[in-house]
Order: C-alpha cells, then structure tokens, then sequence
C-alpha cells in the first residue's frame, strides 16, 4: 500500500498500474543498454567507417555499399535532408542556385574526409580517399 511521505512529495497520487508497468519496462531497457528512442542509433562516423556511407561531388551523402543495414539508408536520408535545407537557405540568402551551394559544400566536404573513407569521384565512382 502506498503511503506519502514525510519529505519532498513530487506528486500527490501514487502511480497508477499502467504508468508502473511503463517505468519498469523503462527501467529493463535502459538496463540492457537501449536508449528509449532508439535501439542504439547508427553515426555518421560509424557509417563511414565501415564504408557503408560516403561523401558525394554533390554535397550530399550517398549509400556506398548496397549491403549496408537500413539504419544506414535511413541516416544518408535524414541528413541529406537537413543539408538540403541548409543550401536551400544559404542559397535564397545569396541568390545563387541551391546546385552551386551543394556542389561547393561536397568539395569542402570530400576534402575534409579522411584516408580510408569513401568519396565519390568526379566519374560517379565510389573509391576509398588516399
């Protein structure tokens, strides 16, 4: 039976069953290592390493490996969308093409990615940067 306490009281009811039930299935998965959004969200710089996503001439991501997991092709297509909007207003702001912002951003971009990481080549070919 619950009973209030004599010290700091947060709330004035006692928990009912279901909220209960939900903080203790909270509790289990934060005990097994999976945070509540997500089980265990995949990086950009992990996707990278494992050649999975590389950098584009365009400016945007691109899925390098066909294998690579769907959490993978999810991340290329959140991020390119938030860099789509980023050149879209760097664009509107200087009243250049959204095209000529992506396409110095992906320069800057593929010279900034490390050895060993994908870039794609004025060609269209994917191949690991020396």
């Amino acid at each position: 039976m619950w009973k209030p306490s004599s010290t700091i009281r947060i709330c004035s009811d006692p928990p009912s069953p279901r909220r209960r039930r939900l903080l203790a299935l909270a509790a289990g998965l934060s005990v097994f290592g999976l945070p509540l959004s997500r089980a265990r969200a995949l990086s950009l710089a992990e996707a990278k390493a494992k050649g999975w996503v590389g950098e584009r001439i365009d400016g945007y991501l691109g899925l390098v490996d066909p294998a690579a997991p769907p959490a993978a092709e999810t991340l290329v297509e959140e991020i390119n969308a938030k860099r789509r909007r980023a050149y879209e207003a760097i664009a509107e702001k200087n009243g250049v093409p959204v095209e000529a912002v992506a396409a110095i951003a992906g320069e800057k971009a593929i010279a900034k990615t490390p050895a060993g990481q994908y870039v794609m080549g004025a060609d269209g070919k994917w191949r690991r940067k020396k």
